[in-house]
């Protein structure tokens, strides 16, 4: 007999970074399924005007993952404005490309923040609030670069094998305990993210919806490792039982080694700024802020 899919209806979703991109593209998806969906984003203005584009009851709440009282606050108030949380979607990140000696100790540490805390804030907020009911679905978004090194890339990668090591370790530690733990591991995406980077030969870059149909496939049907595209997770299966020579010769071949060295940064600079300054703003101020409505 088929296994069942899990039903999404009126399930509790809290996703973090969903003002655009793949956390956009999700909480759209979601919203689809029937969830109950609150947004949090470092850009609580434009996480509002998402919510309000979204509609099905979505909310919107200002949010700096970088800060562990930020992540309680939002998923207190996602409890109180919608119930109890079903799903917890740690799905901020932030991607600066360059080489390695040109990077700040600023920029390093802030991919670590955001890419690493982010996540493990995400975690420690939420189990509490799952365990006592023995049901729960924390989903972290990861990389395919959390399974392999990339040149300009080094924190990043650093930053996603982080995700990838800290899901399957909470995962193990909590293998009773009712909890499903899923590591999303995309190529390139189409958002802003990848802003003048080219997918390499062979393989293009999907979209947000991909990455958005795939997390709520894995809810439905949970599993811990989901790779966007699934030709990506083959590919990355059949290499890994090969010897290193070999690896890094099928790498230049598909111009792994290329992708982020050949970027296109003239493009990629009003995101590099944004994710370099970005400064979280309380809802409460960008209320203060909206125009009066006539």
């Amino acid at each position: 007999m088929a296994k069942q899919p899990k039903s999404l209806n009126g399930r509790v979703i809290a996703i973090t970074g969903a003002a655009r991109g793949i956390g956009k593209a999700t909480a759209a998806a979601l919203v689809r399924e029937g969830a109950r969906v609150g947004i949090g984003d470092i850009d609580a203005e434009l996480a509002r005007r998402t919510a309000d584009e979204l509609g099905g009851g979505v909310r919107a709440y200002g949010l700096d993952v970088t800060s562990r009282p930020s992540v309680s606050e939002f998923l207190d108030s996602v409890e109180r404005d919608l119930g109890p949380l079903d799903v917890m979607i740690n799905n901020a990140g932030i991607m600066p490309v360059g080489p390695f000696l040109e990077e700040t100790d600023a920029s390093a540490v802030r991919q670590l923040d955001i890419n690493v805390h982010g996540v493990l804030f995400g975690m420690k907020e939420a189990l509490p609030r799952m365990l006592p009911r023995r049901s729960g679905h924390i989903v972290n978004l990861a990389s395919i670069a959390g399974k392999g090194g990339f040149p300009h890339l080094a924190t990043y990668c650093a930053s996603k094998f982080a995700v990838v090591g800290a899901t399957e370790s909470v995962r193990a530690e909590y293998l009773d305990s009712g909890i499903d733990f899923t590591y999303v591991m995309p190529s390139l995406v189409d958002t802003e993210l990848t802003a003048g980077l080219s997918a390499g030969r062979g393989i293009e870059k999907a979209k947000p919806e991909d990455v958005a149909e795939a997390i709520v496939d894995a809810l439905k049907f949970p599993r811990v490792e989901v790779f966007v595209p699934k030709v990506v997770g083959r590919i990355s299966a059949v290499m890994q039982a090969m010897p290193r020579s070999a690896r890094e010769r099928i790498g230049r071949a598909f111009e792994g080694d290329k992708v982020m060295t050949q970027a296109d940064m003239s493009q990629r600079a009003a995101y590099e700024q944004r994710a370099a300054a970005s400064e979280p703003t309380p809802l409460e101020q960008v209320d203060e802020q909206r125009e009066p409505v006539a």
